[in-house]
């Protein structure tokens, strides 16, 4: 974030969310662009049909993604740029580059901060346990945001903040939502809410899936954004909505109606006879649950 210039050469070590978001900007910015993931997909825990959207968009704008590779360590070059070795499929590869970034995760800063002194509690990887009104251990503390736990959200911790405040006042409040949505700012935008297919299905969940892709939208197509989709998880005999996900152009804005859809436990029904506004992205939710149902107009179903 403090780089006084545009590396010519990025490798980003660690493919999740901050490594990401962070390196497509600079990608953007005009830096070739490496990503180093040991785990076999980027963006891990998140849809991988969303995820390989994003890789597309990478290696399109020249960039390279290694997954399933180790860094090694690196030597400084006489020209002051790094040789950093890797190892793939038991191999040892070197690339150069001008800059390194670590994006392999964050832990908790909540060491030397006096907690141990007024008892409360930590747990072993440094997050302050919590109940359901934000009190720990000790019941006149309370704790909200990232120390608390995941997700490592900004909206999760005013939320939390908003109910930790009432229940000071004396009001009753508590932690109770259906789902809590994330938004990453790659290019293109991931938005999610709810359960993936997997998840649906570890569940115990039959599940029906529908997608609308936005090379099939009007609005998309004018805005010259058209990677992507939209895409439900619903069980299949309740056809109750159990998870969205979205990627392409403002997904993080269309996210809001799927994270409602999910607190008031709507059904496919009630978003795909919902009458969303024409030409719009939002059509995308509405025509992706006509999509699960066999529905759709505008493509072909399944």
């Amino acid at each position: 974030m403090s780089l006084r210039s545009v590396p010519k050469r990025l490798l980003v070590i660690g493919g999740g969310i901050i490594g990401l978001e962070l390196g497509m900007v600079y990608q953007k910015l005009g830096s070739e662009l490496t990503v180093l993931e040991a785990l076999p997909q980027i963006l891990t825990g998140v849809d991988p049909e969303c995820a390989k959207v994003v890789e597309r968009r990478i290696v399109k704008l020249g960039g390279k993604i290694h997954t399933s590779a180790k860094a090694l360590g690196y030597e400084r070059q006489s020209d002051g740029s790094l040789a950093v070795a890797f190892e793939k499929d038991g191999k040892r590869e070197t690339v150069a580059v001008d800059t390194v970034l670590v994006a392999v995760g964050m832990r908790p800063n909540s060491k030397n901060m006096g907690l141990e002194k007024v008892g409360v509690t930590v747990n072993e990887r440094g997050f302050v346990p919590i109940d359901k009104q934000g009190r720990t251990n000790v019941p006149s503390i309370y704790a909200v945001g990232d120390v608390s736990g995941p997700p490592l959200l900004a909206h999760k911790a005013t939320k939390e903040g908003e109910i930790v405040a009432e229940v000071i006042a004396g009001h009753k409040a508590a932690m109770d939502w259906a789902t809590i949505p994330g938004a990453i700012f790659t290019d293109p935008e991931i938005a999610t809410a709810g359960l993936t297919d997997a998840e649906a299905k570890e569940r115990g969940h039959e599940i029906m899936v529908g997608k609308f892709p936005f090379a099939a939208l009007g609005k998309a197509m004018a805005m010259n954004e058209t990677d992507g989709f939209v895409k439900i998880v619903a069980d299949k005999k309740t056809k109750q909505i159990l998870g969205v996900h979205i990627v392409g152009p403002e997904a993080s804005a269309m996210i809001s109606e799927a994270a409602l859809s999910l607190e008031m436990a709507a059904f496919l029904d009630d978003v795909a006879l919902t009458i969303h506004p024409h030409p719009t992205l939002g059509e995308a939710y509405m025509e992706a649950a006509m999509n699960a149902m066999g529905q759709a107009i505008h493509i072909a179903n399944r």
